[in-house]
This record gives structure tokens, sequence and C-alpha cells, in this order.
């Protein structure tokens, strides 16, 4: 048993906790700032209708994605749990299962992306006028035509992290986000292009990122190593993989869907609306990812020590995880809002309406943030004791039958957008009681089954 593991299993929670979320923190960010990078050199560069052709492609290429994504984290289970029980077979397998299967998707996905990137903008009203449509188009096109990369990625590192690295896919992601955001600057002010550039970067730097992530799995010495050669699909770990991790991409997608159809509300209110709401949303996803670090957490603790049968310490790392993100969600979120527009000046350069519109996503928002925290990480300690279709239905009928409803219904009759902003907390609220609920259900059922034995 390697040190990582040592820490999931044994010694005191919060210490272990807080060590390993930190990097998967900061590695969220960096992600983050793939996108930030983005929106601000080509906001800058050529005004808010670029940005607002960028943050269009945002919903619509998360609910395509995702759904392959959350195989992702079916892979981290299987090996999370290998890992607890002490089975080296079983890890080896889903490792070695998990590269293919990403690069499969990957293909899949870029197929699916380039040929239908225009169609799906349209279905989402994306504007004609000034181009929007066009210049998301292409930014669209050219970011999918890397996909291959960004899948080995997310699967590789979901594996690193189930064995308890978290360090790794940190430094691999700051190298490769020097490079996009130099390549940005390049490509946009050196070159004059537009859009493409920034997408052209970003999937050059996510394949450095993947690349550097393979050979340090390649690298190892425990059963997490990759060969190359022994890749193949091996049949009950990709059963497993799809068991739990094809619920986390529907909900994934779901949950994409529900914003889909903000998006598209937020599309009718204009361009300026739009790149004041694609400012702000960028500048919450800071606070969003640092939050979904500790539902992660929540996955790979729960998943090794379900796997060790550990049910007494399962308990405590759900309550350690609340607590973490309760406390980060907050002051993050609060702080936020009141930098906002400073912030959002970073994106927006000439419109303070669109800073205005952005300012009242984030006051709606920011405050009650930290709800979509608790809800995350109680549907994480859910899927790393094994289960994925619970959360997935819970998840689906609380934030995107919620939102969903809210539109057709709410919304048509206070048709602004801080009615629109209004579902996101109520949403939170109805499924994080829903989850915990759930949570509550299943451990009892683990625990008599154990003490069964």
């Amino acid at each position: 048993m390697n040190r990582n593991n040592h820490t999931m299993l044994q010694g005191p929670l919060l210490k272990s906790i807080i060590l390993y979320t930190i990097p998967i923190i900061l590695t969220s960010w960096l992600q983050l700032l793939f996108n930030a990078a983005d929106l601000v050199v080509v906001g800058q560069a050529n005004g808010s209708n670029s940005l607002a052709a960028v943050g269009a492609t945002g919903a619509i290429t998360n609910l395509i994605i995702n759904l392959f994504i959350g195989l992702s984290v079916g892979a981290g289970v299987g090996v999370a749990h290998g890992l607890g029980s002490g089975d080296d077979a079983a890890v080896h397998r889903t490792v070695h299962t998990a590269i293919p299967a990403a690069i499969i998707s990957g293909i899949f996905l870029t197929i699916v992306g380039v040929a239908l990137s225009r169609t799906f903008l349209v279905w989402m009203d994306t504007p004609t006028e000034n181009e929007v449509l066009e210049l998301a188009t292409v930014y669209m096109q050219i970011y999918f035509g890397g996909m291959v990369f960004n899948m080995v990625y997310n699967f590789a590192a979901s594996i690193l992290r189930a064995a308890g690295d978290t360090k790794s896919p940190l430094i691999f992601l700051g190298l490769s986000g020097l490079i996009n955001v130099g390549l940005n600057l390049i490509f946009v002010l050196c070159l004059g292009m537009n859009v493409e550039g920034v997408a052209l970067a970003t999937i050059i730097s996510q394949a450095v990122s993947a690349i550097l992530v393979v050979m340090k799995l390649m690298g190892r010495t425990d059963a997490c190593r990759l060969e190359l050669k022994k890749m193949r699909i091996y049949g009950p770990q990709l059963k497993k993989m799809i068991r739990i991790g094809l619920p986390a991409g529907i909900q994934g997608s779901m949950f994409s869907i529900s914003n889909v159809m903000i998006q598209s509300s937020i599309n009718s209110f204009g361009d300026i609306v739009m790149s004041g709401n694609t400012a702000a949303a960028n500048i919450e996803g800071f606070v969003f990812t640092a939050m979904n670090a500790f539902h992660q957490t929540a996955v790979n603790f729960t998943g090794q020590n379900v796997g060790a049968r550990q049910y007494d310490r399962v308990k405590k790392i759900l309550w350690t995880c609340l607590g973490c993100v309760a406390v980060t969600g907050a002051v993050l979120g609060l702080t936020m809002y009141g930098f906002g527009r400073q912030l959002l000046g970073i994106y927006i350069s000439d419109s303070e309406t669109a800073i205005e519109y952005g300012l009242v996503r984030l006051g709606y928002i920011c405050a009650v943030y930290f709800i979509c925290g608790l809800m995350d990480v109680s549907t994480g300690a859910l899927r790393g004791m094994g289960s994925s279709i619970v959360p997935m239905i819970i998840s689906v009928l609380g934030v995107c039958g919620v939102r969903l409803l809210w539109i057709g219904t709410v919304f048509q009759i206070y048709h602004t957008t801080d009615c629109l902003y209004l579902s996101y907390g109520v949403s939170w609220v109805i499924t994080f009681i829903a989850q915990f609920i759930a949570f509550w259900m299943l451990y009892k059922r683990h625990t008599k089954r154990a003490e069964s034995l």
C-alpha cells in the first residue's frame, strides 16, 4: 500500500481531505482558465460579439461531452474499489480498459461535434446578427477536433486521483495552461486570428496535458501502471465502468440540457445580455470547480473505504466533506460577488450594460452557491458507495426537472433574467435534501449487510 492510499484509509480525515483536495481545486481552476483565457483574449481583442460567440458554445459542448466524461467517473470508482480491497488484478484491468474507452469516446465526439455544431447552435437560438452564429460554429468545430485529448486526459487523471495522486494532474495542467495562454496571445494578437485562434490554442494545450498524464501512468510501479501493449477492453471492468459512469454521464448531460434551456432563454434577451451572462458564468465557474473538487474527494475517499469495508469512516468522510464544501462555497461565492464589477471588467471592455447584466447573475447565484456544493458532495458519496442510478434519478428530477418546469411556468409569467436565475437556488435546495436522505438509506443498507457477514 503506497503512502497516498494510507492517508485515504487511515489517519485524521480533515487534514487528509484538505491536502488531497487542494491540488484538485487548483487543477480545476487551471482547466477553467483554458476557457477564461479564450474569453479574455478574444473579448479584449475582438469585442463582445466574439465573447458572446465563444460563450454560446459552452452549454451545448458540455451537453455533448458530459455523457462520456461520466465514464471516467466509473473508471475512477473501479480503481478506488480495487485499491481499497487489495484486488490488483481488477485495478490493472480497469486501467487498461479505461484508456481505449477514452480514445473511442473522443473519436465519436469529434465526428458528432464537427458535423453538427451549427445545427446544435441554431437549435439554441444563437443570434445570427453580428456573425455570432458563424463565429460560434467555427470555435465549436475546431474545439471538437481535439476531443480525443480531452477524453484521454480526463480518464487518466481520474485514475491517478483514485490512486491518491492529485498533484501530477495539477503540474501537467499547469504546464499546458501556460502553453494555452501563450498560444492565445500569439494566434489572436500577433497573427490577427479570432475565435479560431483561441480554439486551436485550447486543443494544442489539451494534447500536451493528455500526453503527460499518460506518461505518468506508464511510469507508475503499482497496479495502476499503464502498459500500452496490454490495452484492451475487459468486459467486467467495462460493465462496471458503464454501470457507475453512464448514470453519472446522463446526469451531467441532463444538467447540461437544463443549462441549454436556460442559455436559450438568455439568448432571447439579445447579445448584450449573453455577453454579461457568459462572463459571470465563467467567474462563477471558479467557485463551482472548487466545490466540485470535494465531490471528487468524496467519491474516491468513500470508494476506497467501501472497498476496505470501513463504513464508520465513510460516515465521517461525508460530514467532513460537507463542512469543507460549505465553507469553501460561502467564502468564494461572496468574494466573487463583492469584486464582481472588477472581475467582469476583465472580460468585457466595451459595454457597461453587459457588466450590469453580469452583476445580476452573480447576485442570484453566488450568495447560495454553497448549497450546490452540498448537493455535489452528497452525490459523490453515493457514487463512491457504488450507487449511481439513484443519484442520477434524484438529480435529473431535482435539478433538471425543477429548472425546466420553472422555465415553462414561472418564467413565462415573469419573463426576466432575475426570475430565470432564481431557479438555480430552488433546484439546489430540493436536490440536496433528497440526495442526503438517499445517502443515509444506502449507508444503513451497507452496514447491515456488513454486520450479517
